[in-house]
């Protein structure tokens, strides 16, 4: 695909062929658009929904119950280059100080970093399939927003666990400015 014409930018024919410029998402570069273009191709349409799609990945939990008991809840094993990339990208977040790596760093301290390597690629599959599908530049103020309602409900969270042990948060503003 390359070519020896000065000034040919991968980056511009992966926007032709595809309508959107993927790599504006955190942690996606070139090389991830071109394979998962190679992979996957243009056209997602073969898939019901983006939970579809990171399902085929395999960047889902493959829930296996029998009688009520649940016997695993894993990741279906795949063989995937395109779920390998986004994991790579997933991973690439670890410093990156966008709300994708705000997401990754607290998945991380929640889960361990495979179990968040997994759910950041699942994010990012999904984030690339509405990319694809409806053709809109990638917006980082709609994520920006929903970690502020998340940050907003662990200070509520936070807030009531104090009041049900009897104490109160105050904000260290406060706290300083009322200090002698």
């Amino acid at each position: 695909m390359y070519s020896s014409q000065p000034g040919y930018d991968l980056r511009a024919e992966h926007y032709r062929i595809l309508g959107v410029d993927l790599t504006e998402v955190p942690g996606i570069n070139t090389l991830l658009v071109h394979t998962l273009l190679a992979e996957v191709g243009p056209d997602l349409s073969k898939f019901r929904s983006a939970a579809a799609f990171a399902s085929w990945l395999g960047l889902c939990p493959d829930n296996r119950i029998s009688g009520g008991k649940i016997l695993s809840v894993h990741t279906r094993h795949v063989q995937n280059r395109a779920a390998l990339a986004l994991r790579i990208a997933a991973h690439t977040l670890r410093h990156n100080q966008s709300v994708l790596g705000h997401y990754y760093r607290r998945m991380r301290a929640k889960l361990g970093a495979p179990k968040a390597i997994t759910a950041t690629a699942h994010k990012l599959a999904r984030i690339l399939y509405h990319l694809l599908t409806t053709g809109q530049p990638y917006k980082e103020s709609i994520f920006a927003e929903r970690e502020t309602q998340h940050q907003q409900r662990t200070l509520f969270s936070l807030h009531a666990r104090a009041r049900a042990l009897g104490y109160q948060l105050i904000p260290l503003t406060e706290a300083t400015s009322s200090v002698p």
